[in-house]
């Protein structure tokens, strides 16, 4: 019995072995097509090619690999292996690399982990929503598998993602089928790949399984997924920034390759011309999405650092930088004191260290900037920025505030021309912040896309009624092409106003009044000869437990901490306030419920209908407002002459709209 299970553990180890082995692919002549043998420090690999030795040129590649000194990766690279050894990955990263021995992936962030099989199907697809098959082709959880390898130095690492690398290249080849083309091949993805690979190529190169034949099937995988790029760039916004600042990094570290130059030169060619059509004058990336805005500041550095990884940075002129730079200022202009920007356009909150440590990076690349470093420092070196409230007029972002700390009165404003994919109908919107809380976040985008059910949910946080702005018959906008009338800023008054053509016959005129820093008035106009309901809306933290006083139509939040807000409407006609269903989405994925409600009246003639709404903080008990128009006050005409009586203390306002 003894011998016979030693017998059968032989066996067992042989055929491991050899079905191991049995995928390896022999190196023939043609496996070196791809590479220059003439580049400098492949002699001995050229000497052994030239001499017919195939396996031993191979062996001694994957040496000169093992041992290359002279591209040095961003984040990993050989020869810093005690940088992990026996050091924690965090959480997500082990569990992502531990999940992955079981082909249990989580392809998109806002969902859980899928078990894709013991022989992993590539093609299954656990929610109909698109980003979840596409991202799978990214294979996010091969660098957490070279950062465990790393740590721990168990092998098992290395045998899996060896395995899986190859298994994916046999199930999802070009040309496999067109649905898995669309997926597997869709640029973005391979782009993203060509990023990743090259930094889990270093975590696990120097791995014993890590064989001269897998080199050769890796370089020649990765010059397929690379050369594919040029020849299929999307045809514009950040998808197209993403795969140029990719392709230039892919001949930055593997300059090797033959095509390897021909990379970089398309990449830098591409983002020299897009950075001058994408961003606008006013430093803003034209998809108006903070989120991609500042996703686009990364890209372009990270090309920038790629160029000079290959020695090429001098073919960015110096308005690359500079763009770069105004970039930067431009996202901390609309920037909350937690560091999130507003939620607009498929943006979603992001934690205060991340974005604190992009601005640390931010300053190292200009370092005199002291607004730059202000922010990278948290305050604590640098100079704060030498205004309050800022319009950003090009990309239709106007920022009120009253100071920069947390204790400050910030609303950020979206009111600009039309945008792609990211963009949603909803010119008017705003968040307002108020020492320490965000009492007005936007809807945010929940899904991107997907079947008839996804699309639905998509389409839900997209309408213009479930952002704070004018609607029409509750419909969306049709046109989103605000155009500024007036912005001003006083020591005790900042105006804003600008007419959007929201909808067939009918303008919104929004004005926005910040008034003695410390609470604003929005006037809206309907203008046009539209007839239908026009509604007011407004959306409140999740938490925020208002009060609805429909006799006095007005809402006020009920915070313990007294940090409250009031919204009331000053119109002397007849409006009704509603209370409507309302959601939000801080992250990809999830909703909560969160009140909302809106102030309604009906036009029923080519009259210009007007709202007058206040937003007022306070502390204890909500105030008793009121509004007294005075005999020289014109809404029609833009001339505003009004007192409002706060608690029966009068303030007056006078001043011109347009």
């Amino acid at each position: 019995m003894k011998n016979l299970k030693k017998t059968a553990l032989l066996c067992f180890l042989f055929l491991s072995w050899f079905l191991g082995n049995a995928q390896e692919k022999p190196i023939k002549k043609e496996s070196f097509d791809i590479i220059n043998l003439n580049y400098k420090g492949l002699e001995k690999v050229n000497s052994l090619f030239n001499a017919a030795k195939y396996d031993e040129a191979a062996q001694e590649l994957l040496n000169y690999y093992r041992n290359r000194k002279t591209v040095k990766h961003p984040d990993f690279n050989t020869g810093d292996e005690n940088r992990f050894r026996g050091k924690e990955i965090g959480k997500a990263n082990q569990e992502k690399a531990d999940n992955a021995l079981e082909h249990k992936f989580q392809p998109q962030k806002g969902y859980g982990f899928y078990d894709y099989g013991k022989d992993i199907n590539w093609e299954y697809w656990p929610v109909k929503d698109n980003e979840v098959r596409w991202q799978l082709h990214r294979v996010t959880w091969w660098l957490p598998m070279g950062m465990a390898y790393r740590s721990s130095g168990d092998e098992k690492y290395a045998k899996e993602w060896i395995s899986q690398f190859r298994d994916w290249e046999k199930k999802n080849y070009l040309g496999s089928s067109k649905e898995n083309d669309s997926f597997a091949w869709r640029p973005l993805e391979v782009s993203d790949r060509v990023q990743s690979l090259p930094p889990t190529f270093n975590l696990f190169v120097n791995s014993p399984n890590f064989t001269p034949a897998f080199l050769m099937e890796f370089l020649n995988s990765y010059n397929k997924q690379a050369a594919y790029i040029p020849e299929h760039y999307s045809k514009e916004g950040n998808h197209l920034l993403f795969e140029a600042q990719r392709i230039l990094g892919a001949g930055a570290f593997f300059p090797e390759l033959k095509q390897a130059e021909a990379w970089r030169k398309s990449g830098i060619e591409i983002l020299n011309r897009e950075i001058k059509l994408q961003v606008l004058p006013d430093g803003i990336q034209w998809e108006l999405s903070p989120t991609y805005h500042v996703a686009c500041i990364d890209i372009f550095l990270k090309a920038y650092n790629s160029a000079k990884m290959a020695g090429v940075e001098k073919e960015f002129p110096d308005t690359y930088s500079k763009t770069i730079e105004k970039m930067i200022l431009a996202s901390a202009s609309m920037m909350f004191p937690n560091y999130n920007n507003p939620m607009f356009g498929d943006s979603w909150l992001i934690e205060k260290e991340s974005r604190l440590k992009q601005f640390k990076i931010w300053s190292k690349v200009f370092p005199e900037n002291a607004q730059i470093k202000y922010f990278a420092t948290d305050g604590a070196e640098g100079k704060s920025p030498d205004y309050l409230s800022n319009a950003l007029p090009n990309g239709g972002f106007y920022t009120f505030r009253n100071g920069w700390n947390d204790q400050s009165t910030v609303m950020i404003v979206k009111a600009g021309p039309p945008a792609e994919f990211h963009a949603q109908p909803d010119n008017g919107t705003f968040e307002l912040w108020i020492k320490g809380r965000n009492f007005t976040p936007d809807t945010g985008c929940y899904i991107y896309s997907g079947d008839e059910e996804v699309t639905k949910k998509r389409n839900w946080f997209r309408q213009t009624k479930v952002h704070s702005t004018l609607t029409l018959d509750d419909q969306n906008m049709v046109i989103t092409k605000a155009e500024q009338n007036k912005w001003q800023t006083a020591k005790n008054l900042d105006i804003l106003t600008y007419t959007n053509p929201s909808y067939t016959d009918l303008n919104h005129q929004r004005s926005v009044l910040f008034i003695d820093n410390q609470y604003f008035l929005i006037i809206d106009k309907a203008i046009g000869k539209a007839t239908g309901k026009l509604g007011v809306h407004f959306q409140l933290k999740e938490d925020s437990k208002p009060v609805f006083d429909q006799t006095n139509n007005k809402v006020y939040t009920t915070y313990e901490d007294g940090n409250n807000l009031l919204i009331q409407s000053l119109n002397t006609d007849k409006i009704a306030l509603n209370e409507e269903t309302g959601k939000v989405s801080y992250a990809y994925a999830k909703e909560l419920a969160r009140p909302a409600f809106v102030f309604e009246k009906v036009k029923k003639d080519t009259k210009t209908e007007q709202f007058i709404s206040i937003l007022y903080p306070f502390t204890d008990k909500a105030p008793d407002i009121k509004v007294q128009p005075n005999k020289d006050n014109d809404f029609e005409k833009g001339i505003i002459s009004l007192n409002i009586l706060i608690d029966g203390k009068k303030s007056e306002i006078r001043t011109r709209l347009n």
